[in-house]
């Protein structure tokens, strides 16, 4: 397979360099949207906070057409640098000092080039290149140097179509994921109503009423050690939460006699556990069976729910809500960082409607994350099909009836068994 350098198939333009005087952040007449890098998000552009340049203040070959691809390439964080979107029409704008343009010449197909800028081969290319660096900058050169294979015409559009479609399936799941959540806060505003108006009149009771018989609300292990055990206790962090679940993949471990310091908020596997200090305070886990023995930081504070009070599906939702989001991070004081105290979370007033009717919406959520669930596998499943298709075909050795008959088969929805 012969490989070419994209600089042979490209020009690169460099964006506006401008003074703060000339730009306006409303629209006015004859002034163009200028992007930035901020602007370019993995589906596209973030029309939020835009600015304005007079179209006189641009160049001819600074106004972005159909084919072209805008690039973030320079900026303080390394995930934002190589960041891109495809232009499948002109767009009456432009792009600031921070982005660069490539566009294509007649030598490449624009979608096969655009799909190859979404690729892990380019993202590699782009994570190489600014490793270390205390500058992320994307030079001419860095993507000049990057080498494409040598193909026709015909298959470079055959590549464009089977990772498009690829891409397609991608955003698909996820906002199959996402409409999964929304539906579930859509279940509980409709069984239960908006917390912040109780307009159901429900009883409320304080959290510290409503937990197990004999337990208390406890934060964790305040001094875990040091990372890197090889042997010990596993101890989740905020950093394990994934969604409400507990992703198990990468937990530390802490010493045995650290541990057995803080018996207290020692796991028993029922807990809803609670981010409380800093940034992620609010966000939600539920710990299940195989949780059992384990501990927790002290950034997270426990929860064994009194079953026959509250069912923990409907807690954990109901700190969902926006409502409860808003007063965590409202409560939390502030000292090195903002922190929820122990009196704050007991005190937590809770909404408790009947038993049974907590439970009929646990069942929903149970059924709703075990699709949930499914979907992120076959969003894995996807992504590393995904990853294997493009680096056989910037390979020239891309089977095209077996990808599509992949593709075919990932398409398929998820089958789910309810237990």
């Amino acid at each position: 397979m012969k490989f070419e350098r994209l600089a042979d198939k490209i020009t690169q333009v460099r964006g506006i360099a401008f003074n703060p005087k000339d730009i306006s952040e409303i629209p006015l007449p004859d002034y163009i949207p200028v992007l930035k890098a901020n602007n370019i998000k993995e589906r596209g552009i973030d029309f939020s906070n835009l600015i304005y340049i007079h179209r006189s203040k641009v160049k001819p070959e600074q106004f972005i057409k159909k084919g072209d691809l805008l690039l973030a390439a320079s900026s303080g964080s390394k995930d934002i640098v190589g960041k891109n979107i495809f232009f499948e029409n002109d767009f009456e704008g432009s792009f600031g000092a921070f982005c660069k343009l490539v566009r294509p010449n007649k030598k490449v197909n624009h979608n096969f080039l655009a799909v190859f800028f979404k690729t892990p081969i380019f993202k590699r290319h782009i994570r190489k290149l600014i490793q270390g660096a205390l500058i992320n900058n994307l030079k001419n050169e860095h993507i000049d140097s990057l080498q494409i294979p040598s193909l026709s015409f015909s298959t470079q559009i055959q590549i464009a179509n089977i990772l498009s479609k690829a891409e397609t399936l991608i955003e698909q799941r996820k906002q199959s994921i996402v409409l999964l959540d929304e539906f579930l806060k859509s279940m509980f505003l409709e069984m239960f109503g908006d917390p912040a108006f109780n307009k159901k009149q429900w009883c409320k009771f304080q959290l510290q009423d409503l937990i197990a018989s004999g337990d208390k609300i406890n934060y964790g292990v305040v001094q875990p050690g040091e990372d890197g055990n090889k042997t010990g206790i596993e101890i989740i962090r905020v950093g394990d939460f994934d969604g409400i679940k507990i992703n198990s993949k990468n937990l530390k471990l802490i010493d045995v006699a650290i541990e057995q310091k803080h018996k207290a908020s020692r796991l028993s596997g029922d807990e809803v556990l609670l981010a409380c200090v800093g940034a992620t305070i609010g966000k939600i886990a539920l710990t299940d069976k195989s949780h059992k023995g384990f501990n927790i930081v002290r950034a997270v504070a426990r929860v064994r729910c009194n079953s026959g009070k509250l069912n923990r599906l409907y807690l954990c939702q109901l700190l969902l809500t926006s409502y409860y989001q808003f007063n965590l991070k409202n409560l939390a004081r502030t000292v090195a960082q903002p922190t929820l105290n122990i009196k704050q979370i007991e005190e937590l007033k809770i909404p408790v409607p009947p038993l049974e009717l907590q439970n009929q919406f646990a069942a929903i959520v149970t059924k709703t994350e075990a699709l949930k669930e499914q979907y992120k596998i076959s969003l894995q499943e996807l992504e590393n099909l995904y990853g294997s298709l493009s680096q056989k075909a910037f390979k020239g050795e891309l089977i095209f009836k077996d990808a599509e008959e992949a593709l075919l088969l990932m398409a398929a929805e998820p089958d789910v068994e309810y237990n």
